[in-house]
């Protein structure tokens, strides 16, 4: 399992209560009991997906360690199915006091995340705006922002210019480009080994997007339906990598030459670095129609507090202490382990690793084209869109028939959380 994941990653339906329960039972077994604090205080309990970089697990145990106000155990979750267990053990009376997620409105319905507006008004001028607007509703701050994750197209400028291939602005430029850089050994270009990772960026080049501001559906679009049947000619062109033996979320499929254009996150720049120097370049995903619009994915993760936690105030603390108070240990995790931009402003102002190169590029592209969170785009709606994907692209149904099914069944998860 690799770095900072967008809400796209591996989404399946929320679990049912039944098979939650019975996925709760394994839990036990993941993590490691260790990361205590030296504190007599409370006991809490913190849920992390595993990153994929060197030394993410030790440095959040780290700072575990360091509080001193109560002991914290941390839960390293390995395997594709974090949600999977996170939704599950929220159901059981071993849920976590705390655990990291992207904002999503049916865990604030459900009553399920603690209110943290006390402990981020203060400070809530120095956050990203944007990502304040994600983590609201009705005027209530849920959820606290870790990391911003922008995903583009990495290439390779030399390959590019001995190919005599100009950055794809549209996505039939993509798909040439792809045709073009296709060898034997090597596959055009990587959008994840099930293409889902590029839904929501399909959709907003498409010049349409998730939901409308009023909570409608507003992604059932001519344009999306014709960038569907154009990924489609892509998928059976044979230039797309499908079996890579690591998910778009790590570098390996283009550090080891195995595609010449790949769908990747910002964590992944050090390695990249590291591996092929300095010739690297990022774009955003292209122009979808002649409506569209250049688009990136802001991804990342955020801390929520389990509302339901026996020791919430202790829970609320130690969330204000690490990811309120303490910028050391806040500049550590985005910087230090892979690349990923700050929320808090004054972080990201004095972030040198970002000033410069490859990182000042999709600093650039994330300011110039980035979408956050959407609140209301739930699980459900997300599993909605992987269907679109999979019968569309992967198979040959009809965009437009798929599209309008996708809007019926968000149409339906809307009404249950709106009315």
């Amino acid at each position: 399992m690799s770095a900072m994941r967008n809400v796209s990653w591996d989404r399946r339906t929320v679990l049912r209560a039944a098979m939650g329960m019975a996925a709760a039972g394994s839990l036990a077994a993941c993590g490691g009991n260790t990361g205590r604090g030296s504190g007599s205080g409370d006991s809490l309990v913190q849920y992390f997906h595993a990153y994929g970089e060197a030394g993410t697990e030790q440095a959040i145990k780290r700072y575990a360690k360091a509080y001193k106000d109560a002991n914290v155990t941390t839960q390293w979750i390995t395997g594709n199915n974090f949600e999977q267990k996170l939704f599950a053990a929220l159901l059981t009376k071993n849920a976590p006091d705390v655990f990291e997620f992207h904002p999503q409105i049916q865990l604030i319905k459900s009553g399920q995340v603690a209110d943290l507006s006390d402990i981020i008004e203060p400070v809530k001028s120095d956050f990203n705006q944007a990502d304040i607007s994600s983590h609201t509703v009705d005027g209530k701050i849920y959820g606290v922002r870790m990391i911003d994750d922008p995903q583009f197209f990495f290439y390779r400028p030399s390959v590019f210019e001995k190919a005599k291939i100009e950055v794809p602005q549209t996505l039939e430029e993509l798909i040439e480009a792809a045709d073009k850089l296709t060898t034997s050994k090597v596959k055009g270009a990587f959008l994840g080994n099930d293409i889902t990772t590029v839904q929501n960026p399909l959709i907003w080049s498409a010049g349409a997007d998730t939901l409308t501001a009023d909570n409608k559906p507003a992604f059932n679009t001519d344009a999306v339906a014709e960038g569907l049947t154009q990924l489609r000619g892509l998928f059976t062109s044979g230039n797309l990598l499908l079996d890579s033996p690591t998910d778009w979320w790590d570098p390996s499929a283009f550090t080891q030459g195995l595609t010449s254009i790949q769908w990747c996150g910002m964590w992944a720049m050090p390695a990249m670095i590291e591996a092929l120097g300095d010739d690297i370049g990022v774009f955003p995903f292209p122009k979808v129609g002649s409506a569209g619009k250049q688009s990136v994915t802001n991804g990342g993760w955020s801390m929520f507090v389990n509302a339901k936690s026996e020791n919430l105030e202790a829970a609320k603390a130690y969330v204000k202490w690490l990811w309120i108070d303490q910028k050391k240990y806040q500049e550590d995790w985005a910087l230090s382990y892979g690349f990923h931009i700050p929320p808090r402003t004054s972080i990201a102002q004095s972030a040198t690793k970002l000033k410069s190169g490859l990182p000042a590029e999709g600093v650039k592209l994330f300011n110039e084209f980035g979408h956050f969170d959407n609140i209301g785009w739930t699980q459900a709606m997300i599993a909605a869109v992987n269907d679109v994907m999979a019968n569309s692209v992967r198979k040959d149904a009809d965009p437009k028939a798929q599209l309008a099914a996708a809007e019926k069944k968000v149409d339906a998860e809307l009404t249950k959380l709106f009315g």
